[in-house]
């Protein structure tokens, strides 16, 4: 009887206590992950927590991606199941993962991701260069300075010289950002807002802005937000929650083996940016109509499994 007085809730204090419980699930598993780094570690290690000066070193590394790992786990993957066993009663059927879906959707889902690529990296180059007000210099020179940390760290995160620090990366920046992420924004946050406004598309924007807002990356904000939008859709039109997840996934996934390759030569640097020259803009508008025509395609292929408000 206690639970079930959860499901009683209106959107907005659904939304408030999401909050709460993210928070408390993330502070709980991080104390319990520093109880089993200090034997993991060293106690020595652990007095010293590694700062951005010491990424050249890998026992910083691997402290930072074990922290990386667990904030993961604590902020986006425990909390979404117990706000839908709160919520619903049943965190699968709650958070979509019942839904099967089609080989056919998944290969459309694979393509989609292809051809968004150098739209999105059109969006990301003029996001990039865009300036706030004079008067507001002072919050753009502190946003930079927090752009360039987080490149640093993540640049730090994907240098590394084996298949197994390869492998171990898919996981930490595609596997777990992929189901966390859509789990609670897509699974949890869009469900929300949907219910809050009555409209899909409200709640599909608004989480995808809460999506990008979170990652505090003001000069990636646009694209990362496009991408939210994308993943909500292909949640609301295929009705399952797995489009997403592997859309999400090949969109980090990508970037992390693509990084591994141009960093051994590989591969080369050119192909990241590919797109992203305001010279070329004809292959932004190309990439946004293929994607326009093949998200079409994956509607129409699961007619009858869309997600109503």
């Amino acid at each position: 009887m206690v639970f079930t007085a959860f499901r009683d809730m209106r959107p907005f204090q659904q939304f408030m206590f999401s909050i709460f419980v993210v928070l408390v699930s993330f502070l709980v598993l991080l104390v319990l992950s520093l109880l089993i780094a200090i034997p993991l570690f060293g106690i020595n290690s652990m007095l010293s927590i590694p700062s951005l000066d010491q990424l050249n070193n890998p026992e910083s590394m691997r402290i930072l991606k074990y922290f990386q790992v667990v904030q993961a786990i604590g902020v986006f993957i425990i909390p979404p199941f117990i706000l839908g066993f709160l919520f619903y009663g049943n965190s699968i059927q709650y958070l979509y993962l019942n839904k099967p879906f089609n080989f056919t959707s998944l290969f459309l889902v694979v393509v989609i991701m292809f051809f968004a690529s150098p739209f999105i990296n059109f969006v990301g180059e003029l996001n990039s260069n865009m300036h706030l007000p004079e008067w507001l210099s002072g919050i753009e020179n502190w946003m930079k300075e927090s752009e360039d940390k987080a490149a640093e760290l993540t640049e730090a995160f994907l240098k590394v010289d084996t298949i197994y620090g390869l492998f171990f990366n898919v996981f930490m920046i595609a596997i777990l950002p992929a189901i966390g992420e859509e789990l609670l924004f897509r699974g949890v946050i869009q469900r929300i807002f949907t219910k809050m406004t009555k409209s899909n598309h409200w709640g599909i924007w608004i989480s995808a802005i809460l999506f990008s807002a979170l990652h505090m990356q003001f000069y990636g904000f646009l694209p990362r937000m496009l991408l939210g939008v994308l993943f909500g859709y292909l949640l609301v039109w295929s009705g399952s929650m797995w489009l997403p997840i592997a859309a999400h996934f090949l969109n980090n996934g990508i970037a992390v083996v693509a990084m591994f390759m141009i960093d051994k030569g590989m591969l080369s640097p050119e192909v990241e940016n590919f797109g992203s020259e305001t010279d070329t803009y004809y292959i932004a508008v190309i990439s946004l109509i293929f994607v326009g025509i093949l998200v079409w395609m994956l509607k129409k292929q699961n007619e009858g499994n869309a997600i109503t408000p």
